[in-house]
């Protein structure tokens, strides 16, 4: 009996698939992760207009240590733009299955990453724009991650100091 690829029924899969933090590439098997990796590198060679236009703009950018990976392999996902040290994504629609890109949103979510997305239309008819609104997200990103790996201080005095410690004899 031969096997085929069906899509189940919205109702039955409602809920994002977990990736599996495991080896090489996340509970994926070998040969279909070099499938993956194979098609972002002829993404890679081969851009969508959008994708050349939003590239260009933020190349033109001083990002510094947070620059950008066009088509990077994320687990089963190719995204078409990932900041690993900010953990931001950046996708462009491009009026595909959005029930797919919601379920990969959400399983990226679930690892830590945070995806944005923009119109490949809206990116086209303004490129500078669209580079300033990742920019943006950019800022809002980083802030984020240093709130959240920042610890508490204890209290200080008004004056600054802190409180005196008391010595016991």
């Amino acid at each position: 009996m031969k096997k085929t690829l069906s899509i189940r029924p919205v109702g039955e899969r409602a809920e994002a698939p977990k990736i599996q933090k495991k080896g090489r590439g996340w509970a994926i098997s070998g040969s279909r992760l070099d499938a993956i990796h194979d098609r972002a590198r002829q993404l890679r060679r081969e851009p969508d207009e959008a994708h050349v236009a939003l590239a260009e703009e933020l190349a033109k950018e001083d990002l510094g240590k947070y620059r950008f990976k066009r088509y990077a392999v994320i687990g089963s996902a190719i995204v078409d733009f990932a900041s690993q040290p900010l953990k931001l994504v950046v996708a462009l629609d491009r009026g595909e299955a959005p029930e797919i890109e919601r379920r990969r949103d959400a399983s990226l979510a679930e690892v830590g990453l945070k995806v944005i997305r923009y119109d490949a239309a809206e990116v086209l008819g303004d490129p500078e724009g669209a580079c300033a609104a990742v920019l943006r997200e950019m800022k809002a990103r980083y802030d984020e991650l240093r709130a959240a790996a920042r610890p508490k201080r204890p209290s200080q005095t008004r004056s600054g100091a802190r409180p005196q410690r008391t010595v016991r004899g």
